[in-house]
C-alpha cells in the first residue's frame, strides 16, 4: 500500500483527498520510482477545476478519468522491469508523467522511454522536481520560437514557475530580456539575469513603442492584440495558457495570414530535453526559484495558495 492523492470530481482544492491505495508494480518495460517530491503550478490548478472547459474533452467529461494528479517527480528507483535497460535500482532520478498523471503518490511507474532522466546531482529532491515543468515548458516554446542570440525577448509573467525559467534559459541563448512582473518580484526578476523589468501594475508595455522578435506570455494573461503590435515582422507571440476557442482561433487566423506566428497550447517534453536541461543546471546556467514547501498532507493548502495567483517560481511537495 501507499499513500496518494485522489480526487473523483472537479472543482476547489478540498476536492484533493489523502487516501492509502494499492502500490503498482512495473511493467517489464517501466521502472518503479519512489517519489521523494513533486510540485503543485498552474497547470496542476487547470486540471483540478477543469478550467477552462476544454480540459474536460482531456481529462473526462464529467469526472476525472486518472484520479491521481499531479505530473511532475523527483526520486529514486526502487526496481525494474525484466527488459529495462537504461536505468537501474538505486539510480536518483526525476521527470514528468504528462498526461498520465500519478505524481502526487509515494509510488508511479514510468516506461523507461519516457519523460525521465539522472537528477542532477547539485539539485536536491524538491528542487529538480519543479525543473520538469518550469524549466522543460520554458524550453519548449522558446525552441518553437527558433530563439537566436541578439534577439530582444519580452516574458510576461516572468517571475512564475516557468518565467523563471524562461528568463534563464533566454539570456544563455544570447537574448536581451525585457521581464514584465508586479514591483515585488523585481528584484527577484533582475537577479535571474533580466536587463529591463518592467511593473505591470505602472505600465503596459504595449504602448511604449518597444518591438520585440519574441513576446513570451507565461501565464496568459497578456494583451493579445497589443502582444501581437509588439512584435516585429516574421516574430513569435508564445501563449501558455491557449485553449480556449477565441484565442486558438486569432492565433491561427494571425498566422496564416500575417508576417508574425502565434503558438499556444500544451507543452510535451522529452528526456532529451531534460538532458539538456541538466547540464546548464550543473553549469550554473539555470536555477530552480522555489517559493513554499509543503508536506503531501497538505496538498489542499499548497494548491490554495497557487491559485490565489502570487507565489513567486515553484511550490514544492514533499512526501
Amino acid at each position: 500500500m501507499m499513500k496518494a492523492v485522489v480526487y473523483n470530481e472537479y472543482g476547489p482544492p478540498e476536492v484533493l483527498q489523502l487516501k492509502e491505495i494499492e502500490k503498482p508494480a512495473p511493467k517489464d518495460n517501466e521502472v518503479l520510482i519512489r517519489v521523494y517530491a513533486t510540485s503543485v503550478n498552474s497547470g496542476d490548478i487547470r486540471m483540478r477545476k477543469a478550467d477552462p472547459f476544454a480540459v474536460r474533452f482531456m481529462l473526462g467529461l464529467f469526472r476525472p478519468r486518472k484520479n491521481i494528479p499531479g505530473v511532475v517527480f523527483a526520486g529514486r528507483i526502487e526496481a525494474t522491469g525484466k527488459t529495462v535497460t537504461r536505468f537501474k535500482a538505486g539510480d536518483e532520478v526525476y521527470g514528468s508523467t504528462f498526461l498520465k498523471f500519478g505524481a502526487y503518490a509515494e509510488y508511479l511507474c514510468l516506461p523507461e522511454d519516457g519523460i525521465l532522466a539522472i537528477k542532477p546531482a547539485n539539485l536536491t529532491y524538491g528542487e529538480a522536481a519543479v525543473i520538469p515543468f518550469g524549466g522543460n515548458t520554458a524550453l519548449y516554446f522558446l525552441k518553437k520560437a527558433n530563439i537566436q542570440s541578439g534577439q530582444k525577448l519580452l516574458i510576461y509573467g516572468a517571475s512564475g514557475a516557468t518565467g523563471t525559467a524562461a528568463v534563464q534559459l533566454a539570456k544563455y541563448f544570447g537574448a536581451e530580456v525585457t521581464a514584465v512582473c508586479s514591483g515585488g518580484n523585481i528584484a527577484l526578476v533582475k537577479s535571474l539575469g533580466a536587463d529591463t523589468v518592467i511593473d505591470y501594475t505602472k505600465e503596459d508595455f504595449t504602448k511604449n513603442g518597444e518591438q520585440y522578435d519574441i513576446v513570451f506570455d507565461t501565464v496568459g494573461y497578456s494583451p493579445f492584440s497589443g502582444s501581437v503590435r509588439s512584435l516585429k515582422k516574421n516574430g513569435f507571440y508564445l501563449r501558455l495558457v491557449h485553449m480556449s476557442p477565441g484565442p486558438i482561433l486569432r492565433g491561427l487566423w494571425i498566422s496564416m495570414t500575417g508576417n508574425k506566428k502565434v503558438i499556444g497550447g500544451v507543452a510535451s517534453g522529452s528526456a532529451k530535453d531534460l538532458v539538456f536541461l541538466n547540464k546548464l543546471i550543473e553549469a550554473g546556467h539555470l536555477k530552480p526559484v522555489i517559493d513554499k514547501t509543503y508536506p503531501l498532507e497538505k496538498i489542499v493548502e499548497a494548491h490554495r495558495y497557487v491559485e490565489a495567483g502570487h507565489k513567486k517560481g515553484n511550490v514544492v511537495i514533499t512526501i
